[in-house]
């Protein structure tokens, strides 16, 4: 590496019982700008994996019997850590996954804000007691944890989505073995070095990094000792998990793939739908489930809207993510850069017109130039597929109903936006979009207060807010006489 870091938070081993374990094998990670090799990483075996397993329900039998007073100390010092290294975290993610800095130390921040609310939360999780219907019994209703969770995180946020599900499994007296995407996997491991710093005691976080995939995950949704699994990924390997967690009727929580459509009515204020346009879309250059993939601006609008879109799209800086000023960064790799070249390639032969971009920089070969496609139509692919690439799919529409119907038209379900002043319209879309996160004249909406996750194919249970904590703890009803 040639960039100065706290050396303690560059771990290429895994993470088992509180100790760093070597594997027989290593992968290499690669910095998506250059293809650099950053780290050589241990590449876990399903034997090690199963340690971890093992490793957590041991401790999960002292850890869930720790006050939440004690879980919630934990977890604030966990977040100090994070917080106190923030710069040095924010440098590693960028040079392992590509994210321009500032947009880097953005989820360093967003992440710990998740482990800081959990750490409040643990105080708050409560029973109740019910009326007897018949007045001699007394109705109790107790939660507990559910026991080992077993957690796949994706790439595009590699410290963020461990600290979002982390969090809320710690709090609530779970313990957890994390597989990291094998693309950015030293996030992970940065994260149970503070982790171990914090005093959480050993077999309560596991990290085990691995380029076998299929294999951790049959592994972990086969193990009778894991009670539960949360996935962040693609539709259909959630679907594969959702099946094999079936078998042992483990707990699941997934938050899949998106197809975000974005929604720009006739009196909507046309200065902030382009701002929120920018931030939505190009943010980890395209490379989020909540971007805007479908981008849907009334005729009356659709000329200006384009041309001052354009002019915001030219001036977008092009580069390596450690250089100060860039906004659109390398894709992750030759695959998510096939993809999106496919996909404008398909586009542009069905009639759709490049307006700004669509195709490689020149000047930087694994960069995707910021693009916007118009006269683009709902039987082309960009449409039905998750673009993930700084690419705008422009479609003009005429009412509300047609856009309403258009919006709709996917079997995905995560998040959805939409620009408008009228209060009637807004009433409307929240209640008919079918999706489990509606923006209303905002293009950014995740935060740890709120509840996170999609309808439809895009998954089941729900991220940070107080419903956050619900999926990691079972209800057990007393009947006292």
């Amino acid at each position: 590496m040639n960039i100065i870091m706290n050396k303690e938070l560059l771990k290429e081993r895994a993470y088992i019982d509180g100790q760093w374990v070597s594997a027989d094998k290593t992968f290499d990670v690669d910095n998506p700008f250059d293809n650099g090799i950053i780290a050589s990483v241990a590449d876990c075996s399903v034997e090690q994996v199963e340690q971890a397993i093992e490793s957590a329900n041991a401790a999960f039998k002292t850890w869930s019997k720790s006050t939440a007073k004690d879980r919630s100390n934990l977890l604030h010092k966990w977040y100090s850590l994070i917080t106190d290294n923030a710069d040095d975290l924010a440098e590693l993610l960028t040079i392992e996954q590509g994210k321009p800095l500032a947009e880097a130390k953005g989820e360093i921040l967003y992440g710990a804000s998740y482990i800081k609310w959990f750490a409040e939360e643990a105080l708050r999780v409560n029973g109740d007691l019910i009326p007897s219907p018949d007045g001699e019994k007394q109705i109790e209703i107790h939660k507990y944890p559910v026991g080992v969770v077993g957690i796949i995180t994706p790439w595009n946020f590699p410290q963020a989505m461990i600290a979002r599900k982390v969090a809320p499994a710690l709090a609530a007296g779970c313990t957890v073995v994390i597989k990291p995407a094998s693309e950015t996997p030293l996030s992970a491991l940065a994260m149970a070095e503070l982790a171990d710093q914090a005093g959480i005691p050993k077999g309560v976080v596991n990290v085990v990094p691995s380029t076998s995939s299929s294999e951790v995950g049959q592994a972990l949704t086969s193990s009778p000792l894991v009670r539960k699994i949360s996935f962040t990924g693609s539709t259909p390997v959630g679907k594969k998990l959702i099946a094999q967690s079936a078998e042992n009727v483990q707990k699941v929580t997934m938050e899949l793939g998106g197809n975000a459509p974005f929604i720009v009515f006739d009196d909507a204020d046309i200065d902030a739908a382009i701002y929120g346009l920018m931030a939505s879309k190009f943010r980890n250059s395209g490379q989020t489930c909540v971007c805007a993939n479908r981008v849907f601006v009334h005729e009356n609008l659709y000329q200006e809207y384009i041309k001052l879109l354009g002019n915001k799209v030219n001036e977008l800086k092009l580069g390596n993510g450690l250089s100060e000023g860039v906004k659109i960064t390398a894709l992750i790799n030759q695959k998510g850069i096939d993809k999106v070249l496919r996909l404008i390639q398909q586009a542009t032969e069905s009639g759709a017109e490049i307006l700004v971009g669509g195709s490689q920089s020149k000047e930087f070969k694994n960069i995707i130039q910021p693009t916007i496609l118009s006269n683009v139509t709902q039987d082309m692919d960009i449409v039905s597929e998750e673009i993930f690439g700084p690419v705008i799919a422009l479609i003009p529409f005429s009412d509300d109903d047609e856009v309403i119907a258009a919006a709709n038209n996917t079997s995905a379900g995560l998040a959805s936006y939409a620009y408008t002043e009228d209060r009637k319209r807004i009433k409307r879309l929240v209640r008919e979009l079918e999706y489990g996160m509606v923006g209303i004249n905002t293009g950014m909406l995740s935060n740890e207060m709120a509840p996170f996750g999609g309808v439809k194919e895009s998954g089941m249970g729900r991220e940070g807010s107080k419903y956050g904590i619900s999926d990691y703890l079972d209800i057990k009803y007393a009947c006292v006489n």
